[in-house]
């Protein structure tokens, strides 16, 4: 919970056997709020499951008449602090809402300038790098990682790129759009995702030792620390090669960069 905003997770091979557990938690927390003299909006109430599977989802709907709420139907779509998840996390309509919205920069930063009058190719070109990015990658740290299925995302942003290039030079919209990027002087966007994800990957590394992300990355061979049962050092190799994300790449990145010091002091050894 964080001040009128709450989240309840549970995980079960059935969906009746989650959607129960999820009643029962509901249960618990209308009667604690209840004795404090709160009480919880059942219209703002959503359900979201997520699944992998091919087949036809099919997700019986959650029963919150017996404590005076609503009949809970399955989301499509699931938006928490600007983040929007579908079923399978292809992260699809979160990319499509932040593409939309970058789109529309550009089109309103038309008004600034054109090839006759404005601002010129320079300032565009700054503007686009400091607006229109921040907006399209927003969060890009839930679908760009290793080993990920991005053609569906990189179609997309390589469509604002083709606009914002269009707008900073002026050129018109048969021109191509490779040669367009290199006198605009825009990266393609994959090479700009495999540098800031490379970036990114080192946040972790200077986040305090209690931090929860440093708890999931901290190494569960050092005798002189509890290990902790969360942290990617306890998955064995096959859950390693399962389990994809972010977080793994920086747990890979952190080791490469220890091991590459450890030899460093080594060869530094008089003798």
């Amino acid at each position: 919970m964080f001040v009128d905003d709450g989240l309840i997770i549970t995980q079960n091979k059935s969906l009746n056997t989650s959607n129960f557990h999820i009643f029962c938690s509901y249960n618990v927390l209308s009667k604690l709020l209840d004795s404090f003299g709160l009480v919880i909006e059942h219209t703002k109430t959503e359900i979201f499951h997520f699944n992998r599977s091919h087949e036809i989802f099919n997700s019986p709907p959650l029963d919150l008449t017996p404590i005076r709420g609503p009949i809970l139907h399955l989301k499509n779509t699931w938006k928490y602090l600007g983040f929007i998840f579908n079923r399978k996390l292809l992260f699809h309509q979160h990319i499509d809402h932040y593409s939309n919205k970058a789109i529309s920069m550009v089109k309103c930063m038309k008004l600034l300038g054109n090839s006759s009058r404005g601002i010129n190719p320079l300032q565009k070109h700054k503007l686009y790098r400091c607006c229109v990015l921040p907006i399209a990658l927003y969060s890009f740290q839930l679908w760009f990682y290793n080993k990920a299925p991005v053609s569906y995302h990189m179609k997309i942003l390589d469509k604002i790129q083709r606009r914002a290039a269009i707008w900073i030079l002026g050129a018109f919209k048969t021109s191509p759009t490779e040669g367009m990027k290199a006198i605009a002087g825009i990266i393609p966007i994959k090479f700009h995702l495999q540098k800031l994800a490379k970036r990114s990957q080192m946040c972790p590394l200077k986040l305090l030792t209690n931090h929860i992300i440093r708890a999931l990355m901290e190494d569960t061979s050092n005798p002189l620390k509890p290990p902790n049962p969360h942290a990617v050092s306890s998955l064995t190799n096959r859950q390693k090669n399962i389990v994809k994300g972010h977080l793994i790449d920086s747990c890979n990145k952190c080791c490469r960069l220890k091991t590459l010091e450890l030899v460093m002091r080594i060869n530094l050894i008089p003798g």
